[in-house]
């Protein structure tokens, strides 16, 4: 199993703080470091900051939302920072929900399947370089149908470090995973518990491609008080069910329900849209943080970690900026 590192808030001003992660990691052996974009600071700029600063540890993005760029501005990004980093790229995609596409990025959320499907395609071509890229979906077209009528196919000027950039799907849904095994060299999940992994994922992981690499985000706090940490997962947990969607459509409540929590979800998103915010945190499921976490004393975490060598993770993705978290995960799995 190899290990990775999420990287979250960037701390003060000019970026010492994630270079100085960045570095730690990468001497203890960790294969890849992740930046994420929601509605703040974009998930490509921290990267090449990162990446100017280092000399072998991969650069992944978990994940890039697709609406925010067109494929062919996404793939220039892209192949860009690959070939600046001699070919550290990891390509992390998602469709995010209708709140942020349609309401941050102006962009429609319908068929979000469909599109990241054209995306895929669009995005293998151009990279490729075979020849001039042209495409006919229902959601991009490349020359534009229509405008000025003046549009021709064009082939990426930058010849590529590599054939093929790793790319990754962050999906949750069942048929988004499976999109993902098919099309995809890997799957960013969220609040994945290793205890519920076939139950849910195994049909969608059959056809998967050879090398398919599951890279699961996973809070690591070496801590005495178990609670106090679990409280902290309830926050992040809680945001997502209860605020990061409407009450007619939430993705991430959905999965929760799936999981076996339905009647829990449902509640903590009632408490949250009623303005009961800390009700709604309390409200999480303490079993459900717990299984989607490492938290605890440094032998707890062993013994749980047991679960995650047995599932078909194959990357676990820390999420810390605490050294001795990090250096523990590398002692125990490197």
């Amino acid at each position: 199993m190899k290990l990775s590192l999420g990287v979250g808030p960037m701390g003060p001003p000019g970026g010492a703080m994630i270079v100085d992660l960045a570095l730690y990691a990468e001497s203890l052996g960790y294969d890849t470091i992740w930046t994420s974009e929601i509605y703040g600071s974009d998930c490509f700029t921290p990267l090449a900051w990162i990446g100017a600063n280092t000399e072998k540890i991969n650069l992944g993005t978990s994940i890039m939302q697709i609406s925010a760029r067109s494929p062919a501005s996404a793939t220039m990004h892209a192949v860009t920072l690959d070939y600046l980093s001699n070919g550290r790229m990891k390509l992390g995609i998602g469709v995010s929900g209708p709140q942020v596409v349609e309401g941050w990025y102006g962009q429609p959320y319908p068929k979000p399947l469909a599109r990241t499907r054209e995306w895929i395609a669009i995005f293998r071509d151009i990279v490729a370089r075979q020849n001039p890229v042209s495409f006919d979906g229902d959601h991009y077209q490349l020359p534009l149908d229509g405008g000025t009528g003046l549009g021709k196919p064009l082939k990426l000027i930058l010849h590529p470090m590599r054939e093929d950039i790793p790319l990754y799907l962050g999906a949750e849904g069942p048929k988004n995973v499976a999109l993902g095994a098919e099309l995809c060299d890997g799957w960013i999940p969220m609040f994945l518990s290793p205890y519920r992994m076939d139950r849910l994922y195994g049909e969608s992981l059959k056809r998967k491609r050879p090398n398919f690499d599951i890279c699961a985000p996973v809070n690591v706090n070496i801590t005495d008080d178990i609670q106090g940490a679990l409280n902290a997962i309830k926050q992040n947990v809680g945001f997502y069910v209860g605020g990061m969607g409407a009450k007619s459509f939430n993705v991430h409540k959905d999965h929760i329900s799936r999981m076996g929590f339905e009647e829990e979800a449902n509640r903590v998103q009632e408490l949250f849209m009623s303005g009961r915010r800390d009700e709604a945190m309390a409200a999480v499921p303490d079993e459900l943080c717990d299984e989607i976490s490492l938290v605890g004393p440094k032998e707890r975490i062993r013994e749980r970690l047991g679960a995650w060598k047995d599932s078909p993770v194959t990357t676990l993705n820390v999420g810390t900026n605490n050294r001795e978290t990090l250096a523990f995960m590398a002692e125990e799995l490197l």
